[in-house]
């Protein structure tokens, strides 16, 4: 149970929160540090409190568990906590190790002094979930670090370390060694010294030209984070810091706080961050299950995945060894890694120490013996069958016999490719997206025979390599090709109809996506979809697709790699120009399958792409492919761009509601490709009973 405790270390009263593992603040421990303070207050024998949490951490924050509980909201908040420190007659220190997050922050903010160990991660991330902070952070902080300085913590949300904070003023000492002996050192101290009770609201928010900055920063928001409400707001709040007098501002970030709680894209930003936890969670894997402890990989294939994956593991610290069946190609991906380190020091994301730490994990190998000691293998070779096959039946026979053998696959049958393994049981996808060392998704992929233990150790590995996971099992394209081809159906079925694809991505992107259909395939390379689309008219003739993107693909024209795709490119530009020979030959597909040209509306193009999307994701909720819905949100909104503010394509369904997905995929069904709208049965079923995905 979560219980703030109360001792005395001579005159110092220590009040050590408690509420593992980051003594988050539940309401149970709200008031028991409220209890505490007012003991502490009301014993003569104390002059001076110390605040200090329990294990490693001050404070991460709210109680997750409580989120969206009333709980959250009861008396006593947080706001009041702060308060109760912030009006104690004998001085309040704030002890910070670890970290202080969130509610967290705003309690050390309430405090007279804060002292913190060097590499103490400080933040107040609110705006991630869709609010700002909302016990006095948007006021106190100002105050604390200056207007400026406060805006960039509260409008990003990213933490800071605590000795970059402690020159700004926000902490008075950095202690080196033992936190909890420096705090009472520096108690003793200011008590002695006889120093003055230091309250944040007495000050005023510091800061120059501030018109000039909050201008700045509104027009900066409104240009990166369109779509979500709670950045514009949290430069209110600041603003309010400086303009208002102190109780005045914190009624207004009250006020702001309480509108955001309200707001779909705070709800949906919330839906995200349980999702990605509950995407943890294996319903017939239990937590307990032993894994694999991974201590070298093997990576087979050293082009720009194999590459990425290999960069993946040494960022984590992980030996590697990386392998092509060509030096050359080996050698290439050997200086791709080299430069994509040396751009990370130029641009000072890295100390070139770490970079060459990182470089001497990877390491070339000449043969496929020599991965003998690795305990996970994943081939990023060519997407084909055959070669992949033979690529696992040879890594069997050097791994030893608990060794994982995974594949980075994106559409190809899992279990076909662990056929030709003795012990499928020990194999698994691992479907890596490009970049690899920056998209935080990783598809597992479970097959028919994966076993607990092989899973159990993907998951692991997965937290360790800080990514993503969510389970999939077996189909063609998995969770998100799986639906990113009836989306792409969608949009390239709307260019034979009339709109034209600069439309299509316009629209798109207004809808949110970080990348219209066409910019992201010109990206990725249109190859790969045209490679994808010959093998599925040899497997499923069934399946129709829309002539012109094969027309563009037979032409050479790639996308930004070959400096023309769908879109020209300038020499080194990525910015995409309207192409009107692809627009002729759009024209020629449509009179050729005899489709009438029309004007379509951007509301067209938006719900025919997106609703198949969700279509898609109900029949594979139905299927079992995916284990919740939510899962299928992970994907999208880590590895597709599809708008955070909306949660991804099943949250999204719910706020739009399944009857009006149903009634808008009907009354498209007639038009060119429309038989792929049929509504899923799960997603009528929904839209008859008036439920919902989540």
């Amino acid at each position: 149970m979560s219980h703030a405790t109360l001792q005395r270390h001579g005159p110092v009263g220590v009040i050590t929160l408690r509420n593992p593992p980051v003594n988050s603040l539940s309401h149970a421990h709200r008031a028991s540090i409220l209890e505490c303070l007012r003991e502490a207050e009301a014993d003569p024998a104390v002059d001076s409190v110390v605040l200090i949490g329990a294990g490693d951490a001050f404070c991460g924050g709210a109680e997750i568990r409580e989120f969206n509980t009333p709980k959250s909201l009861a008396e006593p908040i947080t706001r009041q906590v702060a308060e109760t420190a912030e009006n104690l007659r004998k001085p309040v220190i704030a002890a910070v190790h670890k970290v202080a997050m969130g509610g967290g922050l705003e309690l050390a903010l309430g405090c007279h002094y804060r002292v913190a160990v060097p590499g103490a991660a400080i933040a107040l991330p609110e705006v991630k979930l869709g609010l700002l902070p909302g016990a006095g952070g948007t006021q106190r902080l100002p105050r604390a670090i200056g207007v400026a300085a406060a805006l960039d913590m509260i409008v990003s949300g990213n933490a800071v370390n605590s000795e970059k904070l402690a020159p700004l003023g926000l902490f008075d000492e950095i202690v080196e060694g033992d936190l909890l002996a420096g705090a009472l050192a520096f108690a003793r101290r200011i008590v002695a010294e006889g120093k003055p009770r230091r309250r944040l609201r007495d000050e005023g928010a510091r800061g120059e030209r501030l018109e000039e900055l909050f201008a700045a920063q509104r027009e900066r928001v409104a240009r990166e984070m369109r779509g979500y409400p709670a950045p514009p707001r949290c430069i209110d709040a600041v603003e309010a810091a400086v303009q208002r007098p102190f109780d005045e501002g914190m009624r207004f970030e009250r006020e702001c706080f309480l509108e955001l709680v309200q707001t779909t894209a705070s709800k949906a930003m919330r839906h995200a961050f349980f999702a990605e936890r509950a995407a943890a969670r294996i319903p017939d894997v239990p937590a307990d299950t032993p894994a694999l402890p991974v201590q070298r990989v093997a990576v087979i294939g050293a082009g720009t995945m194999g590459s990425g994956i290999a960069m993946v593991f040494a960022n984590a610290g992980l030996p590697v060894s990386l392998i092509d069946s060509s030096t050359e190609s080996l050698e290439r991906g050997l200086r791709t890694i080299r430069g994509n380190y040396d751009t990370a020091v130029a641009r000072q994301r890295l100390h070139a120490a770490e970079r060459d730490e990182r470089m001497a994990l990877i390491a070339p190998a000449a043969s496929i013996d020599e991965l003998s000691g690795a305990q996970l293998a994943i081939e990023a070779v060519f997407e084909d069958m055959a070669v992949k096959q033979d690529v696992l039946r040879r890594l069997e026979s050097v791994l030893g016999e608990e060794a994982i053998i995974a594949s980075n696959t994106s559409t190809l049958d899992l279990d076909a490719l662990a056929g030709v393994l003795r012990r499928p049981e020990r194999s698994i996808g691992l479907h890596f997206f490009s970049p690899a060392p920056v998209m935080r998704l990783l598809e597992v992929v479970r097959g028919a025979r994966t076993s607990a233990r092989t899973l159990a150790t993907a998951m692991a590995l997965a937290r360790r390599i800080r990514k993503v996971a969510v389970v999939a099992r077996v189909c063609d394209g998995f969770i998100g090709n799986r639906m990113l081809e009836e989306y792409l159906r969608q949009a390239y079925a709307v260019v034979d109809e009339g709109a034209l694809p600069r439309e299509v991505d316009a629209a798109l992107e207004d809808f949110g996506m970080a990348m219209g259909p066409f910019r992201m395939m010109d990206m990725a390379g249109q190859d790969i979809g045209w490679a994808v689309r010959k093998r599925l008219a040899r497997e499923r003739p069934e399946k129709r697709y829309s002539k012109w993107p094969d027309l563009v693909c037979e032409r050479g024209w790639y996308g930004q790699k070959t400096g023309r795709g769908i879109y020209r490119y300038a020499a080194g530009s990525r910015t995409p120009v309207p192409d009107e020979e692809v627009e002729a030959l759009i024209q020629q597909a449509s009179r050729e399958q005899g489709i009438a040209r029309r004007p379509v509306a951007r509301r067209e193009i938006v719900e025919r792409c997106i609703y198949a999307l969700i279509n898609e994701g109900a029949r594979i909720l139905e299927e079992g492919i995916a284990q919740r819905a939510s899962d299928i949100d992970v994907v999208y909104l880590t590895g597709y761009g599809f708008p955070g503010y909306r949660g991804g394509p099943m949250f999204y369904a719910d706020t739009v509601g399944a009857g009006e997905v149903v009634r808008a995929l009907e009354a498209y069904r007639p038009a060119h490709m429309g038989s792929f709208l049929d509504p899923a049965p799960l997603l009528r079923r929904l839209a008859q009973e008036g439920s919902r995905f989540s």
